[in-house]
């Protein structure tokens, strides 16, 4: 189990340049089994391992958080039960390393889909790191880019009408 703090910026992505240095993509799957204004609780498909997380509220870019590792037939019982709220949140992951840090960008699928954000986790809220020339307008404190609230409100509800340049992988 891991229990820490989570520091993270997130951005929109501004073009798909990113694409020729991916080193690894991962299918993700999630769904909130609770989001109060305190706290959200997830469980995760990530590639082949699967996790239940809760997160306590951001402050500034910082935010509690505790993980752990479950089995792999508890994510998928919830999920075929509906023991959550709002719809999953179906994305895939790709690592994007850039100088040092690992940006990972999440490509949305489903009712999200056309929406591109990347994330980078940081040291400290002070810490400086380079920005990659595909890195967009940051989103970070704005709530609706969060997953726990694409859950209950689709980007299809609310985003922009047109694709953003950093959309499609390979051709998907």
């Amino acid at each position: 189990m891991s229990g820490n703090v989570e520091i993270e910026r997130k951005f929109l992505v501004a073009s798909s340049d990113w694409r020729d240095e991916v080193s690894q993509a991962d299918p993700i799957r999630q769904a909130y089994v609770a989001v109060t204004d305190k706290l959200n609780v997830r469980v995760r498909r990530y590639g082949p391992d699967a996790f239940l997380t809760v997160k306590g509220k951001a402050v500034g870019i910082t935010r509690k958080e505790i993980e752990t590792a479950v089995p792999v037939e508890f994510v998928e019982a919830v999920l075929a039960e509906g023991l959550f709220q709002g719809q999953p949140v179906e994305k895939t992951r790709y690592l994007v390393p850039h100088k040092g840090f690992t940006f990972e960008i999440d490509v949305f699928e489903g009712a999200n889909a056309g929406l591109v954000v990347a994330e980078i986790e940081l040291e400290s809220e002070e810490s400086d790191f380079p920005r990659p020339p595909w890195l967009g307008e940051e989103v970070t404190a704005d709530h609706r880019y969060s997953n726990s609230y694409l859950a209950q409100h689709s980007w299809s509800e609310w985003g922009p009408p047109v694709e953003p340049p950093g959309g499609q992988v390979g051709g998907q």
